[in-house]
């Protein structure tokens, strides 16, 4: 009985540091989102008009905008630059990565808190490494892919 239960201890420890250890991995990942970003090109499906994130923007007009990213309290920004018939905006966000595979944010306005907005988007994070990564995010039907380049730490 006793080797049972020291095996049913000793196979939960198991369980337990490797679920830290991918937990802690997750995190590593997410950490490397940390500075500012340049989306350096959107590729989707032309024959379409894709107007991403409520903005009332082309999906081209996402081209060359500043995404600035904090992970260590889960914030940040996006800037489009405006110009043609692409809006100037700037938009702070409330981001998250979950399960190393989606990228989650909401926007925040003006004088609300995060959690008093419950509406938001979930993209998917491929390609990731020290200097680029990818959001794909599927807009009826229509796959469109955000390439980011970094900027700055």
């Amino acid at each position: 009985m006793k080797k049972l239960l020291f095996a049913g201890i000793l196979g939960a420890s198991i369980i337990s540091c490797s679920t830290a250890k991918t937990a802690q991995n997750n995190r590593a990942e997410f950490l490397k989102l940390k500075g500012n970003w340049e989306i350096s090109s959107v590729n989707y499906d032309q024959n379409y008009k894709v107007k991403p994130f409520d903005e009332g923007a082309d999906a081209q007009c996402w081209v060359g905008s500043q995404w600035k990213l904090v992970p260590n309290n889960w914030t940040g920004s996006y800037t489009i630059n405006g110009g043609g018939d692409c809006p100037s905006v700037t938009q702070p966000i409330k981001f998250e990565v979950v399960n190393g595979t989606q990228f989650q944010f909401k926007k925040i306005a003006d004088g609300t808190k995060a959690k008093q907005n419950t509406a938001g988007y979930t993209l998917s994070l491929v390609n990731q490494s020290e200097d680029s990564f990818t959001l794909q995010d599927n807009v009826g039907g229509i796959t469109v892919t955000y390439n980011f380049q970094k900027v700055s730490q």
